[in-house]
């Protein structure tokens, strides 16, 4: 056998539809914008009648799109050669540390190629390779005593409101110190890093507070690949489920973290079935408390997605009393920039 790898240009109308067609027919049949769009490129294992036997993507740091043909007991030497040359081509771009979110069925399968698995569900499986890995993550992260009263917080913070502030607040009252993990994002219109630092411009004189990247462990749980799960409502669980249990059994283990602290959740219906998902995979474990949005004078929640959409209007004086002083300037500052990226559809989660 004398298999070759090939790139695959999913522009091309006719290798896109050999490329989509190989993967129906072995289960893989998810092809919309939000899992095509981030590919930044996709190889093909073909024998020697160049037909294509095996596959696989690049996202980011993500490998995703994995499928072989099972022929005379090649298929594990082919899925080999396939995910080998991801992971070359990866190193070549300077990405050592890998992830891959697949079917549980293949979980041996990459472990054999020197993956670990970090979390799993019913319908799908998180693995990693590489360094830095999530133990060099915990490593980085200031440890306090463990005994003490210690909650966590994941935010977006997009941006950073007086509502977020008001959750922070409430943790950091009923607890000894609290994590705030800020969600690894540049698909947000605030850049993870202006995300980072407003969060901390925001809580710092909060001596118990202590404000995190979310680096690859703390994605939005939206953002998790699902290229193989065809159900809609099946994408949720596996998300929230897989988010969850990442978190409880690496993230808070590691950190003692007792208490995860929510927001309650009036606007968005998949947030709120992920603040259910916590609910029930969290705990005994760790705990889960669900604080009330913070309200404006009329009623309404305070809510990033307002500030937001008053960036876009170029009402900026309207949401001074919605976020903090340092937000507000950082908007003021950079008003120009941020509606550009608006333009240009920068935009996600709360």
């Amino acid at each position: 056998m004398s298999d070759h790898i090939q790139d695959l240009h999913l522009r091309s109308k006719p290798q896109r539809r050999m490329w989509q067609n190989f993967l129906t027919e072995r289960g893989i049949d998810v092809f919309n914008d939000t899992e095509i769009d981030v590919i930044d490129e996709t190889i093909g294992l073909l024998d020697d009648h160049d037909q294509l036997v095996g596959t696989g993507s690049i996202a980011g740091d993500v490998i995703k799109y994995i499928a072989v043909q099972n022929e005379d007991g090649a298929s594990g030497s082919r899925f080999n050669m396939v995910v080998s040359e991801l992971v070359s081509r990866l190193a070549q771009r300077g990405v050592f540390h890998i992830l891959v979110f697949t079917k549980p069925k293949y979980t041996d399968s990459f472990e054999h190629v020197g993956f670990m698995k970090l979390a799993d569900s019913d319908q799908g499986v998180l693995l990693e390779k590489g360094e830095p890995n999530i133990q060099t993550y915990l490593a980085e992260i200031p440890k306090v005593p463990a005994g003490k009263g210690i909650a966590g917080i994941v935010m977006n913070a997009n941006p950073f409101t007086l509502g977020h502030r008001y959750l922070v607040e409430t943790a950091a009252r009923e607890n000894d110190f609290v994590y705030v993990f800020v969600v690894n994002q540049d698909a947000s219109l605030f850049k993870t890093s202006e995300r980072v630092e407003l969060v901390k411009a925001g809580t710092q004189d909060l001596e118990n507070v202590i404000v995190v990247n979310g680096g690859s462990y703390m994605v939005s749980y939206a953002t998790f690949p699902a290229y193989f799960i065809s159900s809609p409502d099946a994408v949720v669980d596996y998300q929230t489920t897989l988010d969850a249990r990442l978190f409880k059994n690496w993230i808070a283990k590691d950190l003692h973290i007792q208490t995860r602290y929510l927001g309650s959740e009036p606007y968005s219906h998949t947030t709120d079935l992920y603040n259910q998902a916590l609910q029930r995979e969290l705990p005994p474990e760790v705990q889960v408390k669900i604080i009330p949005r913070k309200e404006l004078g009329s009623g309404d929640a305070i809510s990033a997605t307002s500030v937001r959409k008053a960036i876009e209007e170029d009402w900026i004086s309207e949401i001074e009393n919605w976020v903090p002083k340092t937000t507000y300037q950082f908007i003021v500052n950079h008003k120009s920039e941020l509606q550009d990226r608006i333009k240009e559809g920068k935009k996600d989660g709360d």
